[in-house]
Formats: C-alpha cells, structure tokens, sequence
C-alpha cells in the first residue's frame, strides 16, 4: 500500500553501517558509499533514518559514550507501535517482523529501513488507544525525539495530545482479582505407561515419539510416586543428550501429576533462556491459551519486573530527563499497554532500548522497597499478580535462584505460628541440572560487602545524600502502623540511628581515601588495606582477593566494633518485630488498611534480624580464627577496569549442596534433576563404573538419606557426521597470532562462528585486530564488553544473520540456543581452567585433584553442546591451545573424533566441512 505520508520522510536519508563502512541512501534514489570519517561527519551534520543509533555509530569508531545528535531511530519506531513485540536490533529482524524482502546488501538495508518507517508510520495511524499513544508520543517529543512530530501527524492531526503531554499510561491497567490456594495436593502416582501415552498426546499425531524419549518421560515419573518417609523424597538423576526431547519427556508426568492431584510443580532452570523455551513447550500441552494462562506461570525474581511507582516516579521528572532516558521511559509506557506479565527484564520489553546500563534498574523493585497495599497502584502491580497467579497454577516455571527463596520462605512460615503459611513445593523438576552446586553457591553464601551494607541502610532510612529515586525507609514505612504505639516509634528511631553505622552514600569513594564514616566503612578500609597489602599486583586491573589469616590488629579490631554496631541494630529490630507480630496476632482489626504492610515489613525485619545480621555477626566473630569446618572465608576487593566497585568480606561452604539438600530437597516428595552434562564423561571414575559421583555432588542428591535413581539416555545425533572437533598443535601464546587465527577460521566458515575467551583483555585484543578484515569479506563482527547492547540482545543479533561472528566470555558458554547456519563454528581461545581462586583451591582439595579436571570437562562439553541443536546442524568445534591435554576432551558425546591439526589444516578442514553439500554422511567429510 502507498503511503500518504511518505513526503516527509524522503528529505531524511537511510544511514546503515559495517566495521568501519557506511551507506547513505536518500529519498530521490542517489547512493553514497562513505568511510568511517565520511559517515560520523554526515551523521553529526543532520539527522538520518537509522536501526539502533549507538550500535550503528559504534560500528563507524563513535565511543558509545559520545551520543551527538538525534537520529529517526526505526528500531524505536517499531518498539512504539509494536509493543511487547520485541525483535533483534537489526534490519534485517525489522524487514522479517513486517513482512518486507529481507535484505542482504548495505543498499537493500538502507532501503527496507525506508520502507519499514512508512509502513509503521501508516500504522500508528490505526492504532488501538490511539489517544494516549498519541499523548506519550507528545511527552516523548519534550525531549526532541525525532518520531514525535510524524507521529503526532498521523495518530492526532487536531493537536490535542501536544496540550497535554503525559505517560500516565498506569491508570488504563487492569486490576488483579484474588484466586483461592490449590490447598494440598493428592499423592496418586504416574505410571510409566501413563507418562508414556501422555508423551505421545503431547508431541502430536503427526509426530514421532522416539523410543530413548519415551524411556525418559517413563523415568521421570518416578520422581511423582508418593515418598514412604518423612525426609525421603523420590530423587531421579536424568543425563540426556541434546536433542532427546527433555522439555516434554519431564513435562509429560510433571503436568499429569499435577492435573491429577491438583497440585502444583514447579519446573527450575539456570537461565532465562531455558525458562522461555519451556514456556512455548507447554503450549503444546494446554494448546487452549485461556487455559494456558489460567495453569501456567512463569515466575522471575520481583527485580525483574516494573515497579509502577517508580515508573511514576520517573515520570513525574520528564521535563529534566536527557533525551535518551524520555525516549527509554516513553517505549516503556507504550510496553505496559500491552506486556502479557510486566517482566521487564527478561521478557517482552526490548533490551536494547535501555539508554545505558541501570536505567532498568531504577524502574524495578531491586531495593525491598515495596510499600504493598499502601501503594496505589496495589492492585494493578504486576508481580502481585504473578504472585497470586502461582498459588493457583499447575505449573510454575522459575529459575534455580528463585526456587531456593521460595523454599526459604515457605521454611520461615512454617516455623512461625500465626504467620499466613504458605503451601510448601512437593514437587519439583531441576532442568540445567549441573548448575544446581552454582546456584545454591551464591544463595547460602554470606558476603559482608559495601553494596550489602549500603542496601541495608537504604532499606532502613531510605534514600540519602543526592539519591533522586524515590526510597521510604523502615521508619517511614511503619510510621502509620505504630502511630498509637508510642515507645514502637522511638524505637524505629533508634533503628535508624543505629544504621549510621552501615556504609553511607558516598562510601566506596571515602574508604579509598582512607576517611571512612562509621563501623562498617572503617571494617570496609581495613580489609581494602589488607588486601592490597597482601595482592601480587595492587594495580591490576582485575579483582583483588587475600585470605582473611593471619589477620592485622587493624582489621580484627574493626571487625569487633562493627559486630558491637550490628548486635546494637538487630536488638530493636527483633523487639518492633515483635510488636508487629502481637498487633497482627492480637488486634488485626486496628491495623485496618495497614495489615498487608505491616505484614510485609515484619517479613523484611525478621530475614534481616534472624538470619542475614546473625549470619555477619556470626561470620565477624571469627575475623583472626580459622574458618569453621566445611567453609572459606577469605577478603577481596572487586574491580572493573581497574576502579574498585566493591569491597568485603566473604564466606562459602566448600559444598553448598548441603543446605540444599537439606532446605529444598529433603522438605520435598520428588524432585526429578535433569540435564544434557551430569555425569564426569571420560573421567577416571567413569571409566571405573563411578561416573555419577560428579552428578551427586553437584546436584546434592549425594547427602540425601534414600539414594537417587539414577539413569542416562543418549543424544539421538550422529556427532561423528556432523561434527569434527580440532586441536590445534603449532599456535604459541602469541596475541597476533591468535588474533589471525580466529580471522581465518571465521572467514572459512563464512560467518557463523562464536569465539569464546577466558580473558575480556584478550577478546578485546582480538576485536580490533580482526574486526575490519571480517567487514571487508561481508562478516559482521559482534563482541561482548565492545558493542554497547546486553548479552541477550547481541545473541539476538548473531541468530538472526547467519553469516555474523560473535566473541564472548563465559556467559555465551552455556544455555545459549542457536540452531541452524547460524551457529557452525565454536573456536575456543584456549582451555577454560578454572580460575584458582581461594574458594576454588578449598574445594579442588575436598574435591580431588581430578576437581579441575571435572569442571574443565564440563565447560568444554557446555561450549561443544551449542554446536549441534537439531539434526540437520552440523559444525566444527576448534581449541587454539596446543597444551589441551586429552583427557579433557573425553566429556564430548560419544562419536566424536578428536583430530590434533595444524592451524593450516584447520583452516581448510573448516573450509571443506562446512561447505561440502548436504550431509550425506561420511562422505561429505574430507
């Protein structure tokens, strides 16, 4: 369809960009082809049509820091008239999400980019709710966002949204209703020939239910047979390959259990990725939506949802905020017309849309802060919603960390009588089995840090110093529930006064010019000082970390003031909390319209005083003593690029699978664990019958009373045809010569291909060195740490061009899905050891010396496992260090064969393999 419109943007040229190259195509058809220099100076010169503003300019050598001019941004464009829709931020996800010819030169993109602003542009003249769109889209234009005034033309020609400007889009939400607890469930068991008909129903007529799968779904279903003991739950360890069909081999007997026992289970995982992939599963077990809605939740950490009164807050401020932050707040407005769950995070809001790094953040709930029913948006919040919404689902989806506060929780109400009890989890499923020891590691762990400190604080007395968000404190929070409680109010008084002794605005910078305020900040300067002291290299660039023995008098001296201050803070605290437990218990009616915030403030109190102050206390007690059995302790100063960013002091066990067990599985009736990488493959113990000790230990199923079943199915991919993985035996350490060797590698493969570092110095390195060179062969080049998006964002990116390269660290190792083209080449810089910090060298020595050796193994088959995802895959797996030994390699799939090649050979087998046609077994491989 013709635009009516179009006049308007042909005076505004198309700006698309490569590493160092750039097209401008304008209106009347005439094309430049310009340089770097070229194109930042016509940039700077006027605005251009353009898909992602910071990352287009980025590519032309722009530091993300300098953003000059404001550009018609069609990425921004599609966020506003497509909410909760969100795409990769490239040209060619924008031509796909509207239906255009997808482009594949820098001329056909600056085209399409044309197109795809008209077409957008026609459709905000037809939008649903068209005048408060139109009124955002006015408040957006305060700050000169370019879209504003063609937006204006078409969605509200008589001019009436320009008088009134406003993103108050909150008070069009809908409200949440209360939904009656599923109360507790039934025990009746799923056979395995029930799992097995179900699987079948699941997967489809026209499916094919492989044999390994139906054996899966059988197994999993003992993990829902009724538990003969107290303390005994039903634990099933399941190791299977990619491509097996997990999600609706466990999903079978989960939801049948569920449905039949009207219960609930809820299905973890470690990453968000995994948590989206088994939402779109279980589509297809309740494929009627309304009743998806109505059974299934996918439940995330409250900071990752909006906080309505921040967002209120925010903007209330529109007039001051930088043009950047008023175009992030006003996509948001237009989000949360249409989210389906308000997951801001990790959900359907467009990561690359944020305006730096936090802004996020200042729109969530990361600071306890919640004021519950005295909140006027109560009851259209959106975690409330979630909230309610889990206690009646049949299924709950959350991630590892998540699961374990809920188990807490439902731990601490158990204990406290008169306390709303919340339904304890009888069953759960543990998808990303392996990472189980890593999450229940940062869970249990203590850490008496600044930023802990400083959050504490806030929570206490609320936002200080130059603060400008919104921050109630404890006192400001309870002050009109104890309003007729005299001596409760002077002792929320104290509480604060005692508080200034946590670290206050300010701190980090007053601990490094050793001027420190207060207890904390003065126990923060003394480990800092024993650190440094201590440190190989004071100026590294990197984290710093010591052991906290020997102890100087300076930091045992400072520990024991700061244990005096903490003891001081937790007295008035537990005796308000206990005055809110006797008011809830004994005079609930006078509380009226305060009963859900006194509720919550005493949950807030009682897990700061009875487990997190205990715990620094505790922890502080034994500065100048030897850490208790089964724990480290240890100092350490975190940094990045070289300026510190915290300071503490900090305590893990060696195996925090213990607590595990013992607070999540043992409470328990069944837990089923699952995962592609359990077991130690082509460890000494494997090859002795014991290869399961690894999966105990890292899942804790190892400490529990009954012991697990145990049980493992082979991936149904060929990996000998599809996959060849290459050693390379002749590359020194030499930095320009790894760089050329991931240049050549990448150009073999055409594209395709994720180089993984253990080093962000060397990654860094080695996008400069190759960046260009790719760009010149028609390769884009993405890298974490260097592009100025999230990690999500630039996955996105290298999913949706098959012929684009990405470079990363760990966080791109594991739990990232890229199927097809798009991923055929894996090339680590060298073998991931893991770092012998202090905590990992307690562990190697209660582990076992093969403790290296298992997790390298793990690392390196998580790394291979994004290879391969579907069977008409194939790819080639390559290590740059000639020093890899062999025994590390034994965790691939069976199959697999490992060839020791120079970097030449390499080169051409890369070449050769990913260019044969078709893959028609072992003759297509040289």
């Amino acid at each position: 369809m013709e635009s009516t419109f179009s006049t308007s943007l042909d005076a505004i040229p198309a700006l698309v960009a490569t590493f160092r190259r750039a097209v401008v195509a304008h209106g009347d058809g005439r094309l430049q082809d310009l340089s770097a220099e070229q194109a930042l100076v016509a940039a700077n010169a006027r605005p251009h049509l353009v898909a992602h503003a910071g990352l287009t300019l980025s590519r032309l050598g722009r530091a993300r820091s300098e953003p000059k001019g404001v550009h018609f941004d069609v990425l921004e464009l599609f966020a506003f008239v497509r909410p909760a829709r969100p795409i990769a931020p490239s040209v060619g996800a924008l031509a796909r999400a509207l239906g255009l010819d997808v482009p594949a030169s820098l001329p056909e993109q600056a085209s399409v980019l044309r197109q795809a602003a008209t077409q957008l542009l026609d459709e905000a003249a037809a939008l649903p709710g068209r005048p408060m769109a139109a009124r955002v889209a006015a408040a957006m234009g305060l700050s000169k966002w370019a879209w504003a005034p063609l937006l204006l033309e078409r969605m509200d020609p008589e001019g009436r949204a320009k008088a009134s400007p406003r993103i108050d889009v909150w008070r069009e939400l809908p409200e949440w209703d209360e939904a009656p607890p599923l109360g507790q469930p039934g025990s009746m068991p799923v056979s395995p020939e029930e799992a097995r008909a179900h699987l079948a129903a699941i997967v489809g007529d026209g499916a094919e239910t492989r044999r390994t799968q139906s054996d899966y779904a059988a197994l999993a279903a003992q993990a829902f047979r009724p538990r003969a003991h107290e303390s005994e739950p039903v634990v099933v360890l399941a190791e299977a390959g990619t491509g097996l069909g997990k999600t609706a081999g466990y999903l079978a007997p989960a939801t049948l259990w569920a449905e039949r026992n009207d219960g609930t289970v809820w299905i973890s995982t470690y990453t968000k990725n995994l948590q989206r992939q088994i939402a779109q599963e279980l589509a297809r077990v309740y494929p009627d939506q309304a009743e998806r809605v109505e059974k299934v939740t996918v439940r995330k950490g409250r900071e990752n949802y909006v906080c309505l009164l921040n967002f209120e807050e925010a903007a209330g401020r529109l007039p001051v905020l930088i043009e950047r932050e008023t175009v992030a707040l006003g996509l948001v407005a237009r989000w949360l017309s249409a989210t389906k769950d308000g997951d801001l995070l990790g959900g359907d809001f467009p990561a690359w849309a944020w305006p730096y790094p936090g802004f996020a953040a200042s729109l969530t709930d990361r600071h306890g802060e919640c004021i519950y029913a005295a909140c006027p948006h109560y009851r259209r919040c959106h975690l409330e919603r979630i909230v309610r919404k889990t206690r009646s689902s049949r299924v709950v989806v959350a991630n590892h960390a998540l699961t374990m506060v809920e188990a807490a929780r439902q731990a601490a109400t158990a204990e406290n009588d008169g306390d709303e009890r919340v339904a304890p989890t009888l069953r759960y499923v543990f998808d990303e089995g392996h990472h189980i020891f890593d999450a229940a590691d940062s869970f249990f762990a203590i850490h008496i840090t600044g930023w802990e400190g400083a959050e504490l604080r806030r929570w206490l007395r609320g936002a200080e110093g130059r603060s400008a968000r919104r921050g109630r404190g404890l006192v400001e929070r309870l002050t009109p529930v104890l309003q007729d409680e005299p001596i409760e109010l002077d002792r929320l008084q104290h509480v604060a006064q005692m508080a200034l002794a946590l670290p206050g605005d300010g701190w980090l910078s007053r601990v490094a010019n050793e001027a420190p305020r207060g207890a904390m900040e003065q126990f923060l300067s003394a480990v800092r000082t024993q650190v440094r002291a201590r440190s190989e290299d004071a100026s590294s660039s990197y984290g710093l970390e010591c052991e906290v023995m020997p102890a100087t008098d300076m930091l045992v001296g400072a520990a024991g003031e700061l244990k005096r201050a903490l003891k001081a803070l937790v007295a008035p605290l537990i005796e308000v909390a206990q005055a809110l437990r006797r008011m809830l218990r004994e005079a609930p009616e006078e509380l009226a319209q305060h009963r859900l915030r006194a509720e919550a403030a005493l949950r807030g109190i009682e897990r700061r005083a009875k487990l997190q102050l205990p715990n620094w206390i505790m922890a502080l007690d034994a500065v100048g003593e030897a850490a208790p059995s089964g724990f480290v302790d240890w100092l350490g100063v975190e940094r990045f690029d070289g300026h510190d960013t915290d300071i503490g002091f900090y305590r893990h066990a060696v195996d925090p699978t213990v607590q595990f067990a013992a607070e999540v599985l043992e409470p328990a009736h069944g837990a089923f664990i699952t995962s592609a990488t359990l077991r130690d493959r082509g460890s000494e113990e494997e090859q002795a019958g014991e290869g399961w000790r690894a999966a105990e230990i890292r899942t804790g199923a190892g400490h529990l009373v009954v012991p697990p079943v145990r049980a493992s199915f082979a991936s149904p991919f060929d990996y000998g045809r599809q996959t060849r993985v290459l050693v390379v035996r002749d590359l020194n350490r030499d930095q320009d010569l790894i760089a050329g060797a991931f240049r050549d590698l990448f150009i073999a493969s055409g594209g395709g291909a994720l180089g993984l570092f253990t080093s962000i110095r060397s990654l860094k390195s080695t996008y400069r060195s190759i960046a260009a060179p790719l760009s010149a062969q028609g390769l884009p080049l993405y890298a974490q740490h260097i592009d100025a998006l999230d990690t999500g964002s630039l996955v996105d990116l290298f999913r949706d061009d098959e012929d684009s390269c990405l470079l990363g660290t760990d966080a791109l190792r594991d739990g990232v899905d890229v199927p097809g083209r798009s991923l055929r080449l894996v090339v680590f810089e060298r073998v991931p050891w893991p770092r012998p910090d202090i905590l990992h060298k307690a562990r190697r020595s209660a582990f076992g010396k093969g403790y290296d050796d298992q997790l390298t193994r793990l690392r390196l088959a998580q790394g291979f496992g994004r290879l391969i995802r579907r069977a008409s895959d194939r790819g080639v797996f390559v290590l740059l260090d000639a020093r890899t030994p062999t025994r590390l390699l034994g965790g691939l799939p069976a199959g697999v064969e490992i060839e020791r090649v120079g970097i030449a050979d390499a080169i051409a087998a890369v070449k050769d393999f990913l260019h044969a046609p078709g893959l028609a077994g072992p003759a297509a491989r040289p």
